[in-house]
């Protein structure tokens, strides 16, 4: 049996690939990450590539693929270190799809309006936040949401109840993190108007689970290309009149960056497949991609840093974007601790 892309994704890839390559160049990262644009005009253009409407089924204005395919596209949103919204949209897709908000699903595939997302305080509590729903009014705050220039924000709440609030019924303070490749923010709530999307808790998993697919892909991509760009230093980089891949220590660090990646292809390819056709095994594999990619995400970024030496250290190539955003995705929607020991209790349950 032969498990790849078919001819259809391989084609949508390098769509995306050559879009990115035009358009977003470290260049245009480094601007955002200054603050000096947004990436409106990025996200405007991949919403006419389809990206925006991936998972939004074509009644609405979408184009009706699936997770497998949301995993080629972050796959390539990552390895370009892309100021994208495609977390919120591909979360939000699957928490509208479930209400009967068909006119913002149309809106949303048409790339016309974008979706925040709020999940931190139902991921993991805190002692000194947390949000409340009562009689259509949302109470608390949230920290660490995704995409402060979103139009609505999706919030989830700790009894997995999934809400619509709009931005203007919020207080948006922007929030630092070590990605600047992403914006986020802290949203807190004063009795704010919001709609109950859904409280069934098999929407709510299935919001969290695709968003967690997005960021183990993403970091897939960003992995890869710290890779790449690491081999090719190793073969242009000279010491003692010879290019340092040449020597036995940096063959060998590349080789293991390699084997640690290849086989988390086909671990995040068969979570993306199980989540829209492997009911029974969806979650567990969503959650052991994310955490597997974390880890080794991880490890392939300090690594390539290594092998480029002093250099991997400087804004000069900015290594060190891809290095951040690897560590941001590990710890958004859950720890690699956190979703293992879900993944060990679905398990459990399951024997």
């Amino acid at each position: 049996m032969h498990f790849g892309l078919s001819e259809e994704q391989t084609l949508l890839q390098d769509n995306i690939n050559r879009y990115l390559a035009d358009t977003v160049p470290l260049d245009q990262v480094r601007k955002f990450a200054a603050g000096e644009i947004d990436n409106r005009a990025i996200w405007n253009g991949l919403s006419e590539l389809g990206v925006a409407g991936l998972l939004i089924d074509e009644k609405h204005g979408g184009v009706g693929l699936g997770s497998l395919d949301a995993v080629v596209v972050a796959d390539c949103l990552g390895g370009h270190v892309t100021p994208d919204a495609f977390l919120g949209t591909a979360m939000a897709s699957r928490a509208l799809a479930a209400s009967d908000r068909d006119d913002l699903l149309g809106e949303l595939a048409a790339g016309e309006i974008r979706f925040g997302i709020a999940f931190s305080e139902s991921v993991g509590a805190r002692g000194d936040a947390g949000v409340i729903i009562e009689n259509g009014r949302l109470n608390g705050k949230s920290i660490l949401v995704v995409d402060p220039d979103a139009d609505w924000f999706i919030v989830a709440t700790p009894d997995q109840q999934i809400a619509l609030v709009s931005r203007t019924e919020v207080t948006i303070e922007p929030m630092t993190t070590i990605d600047k490749s992403r914006r986020t923010c802290s949203l807190t709530y004063k009795g704010s108007v919001a709609k109950i999307l859904s409280d069934d808790p098999d929407v709510y998993r299935k919001a969290l689970d695709t968003g967690r697919l997005v960021l183990a892909a993403d970091t897939l991509g960003a992995a890869q290309y710290m890779l790449d760009a690491a081999v090719d230093y190793a073969k242009q980089r000279e010491q003692f009149n010879r290019p340092i891949g040449s020597f036995q220590a940096v063959k060998h660090l590349c080789a293991e960056m390699a084997a640690d990646l290849e086989p988390a292809r086909s671990l995040v390819w068969y979570a993306g497949h199980a989540l829209d056709h492997v009911a029974i095994e969806a979650r567990e594999s969503v959650c052991h991609a994310k955490a597997h990619l974390a880890e080794i995400g991880t490890r392939i970024a300090k690594t390539a840093t290594e092998v480029h030496g002093g250099m991997g250290f400087t804004d000069l190539l900015g290594l060190h974007y891809w290095f951040k955003r690897i560590g941001f995705n590990r710890q958004l929607l859950g720890s690699p601790e956190l979703v293992r020991a879900e993944a060990a209790n679905l398990a459990i349950n399951v024997e």
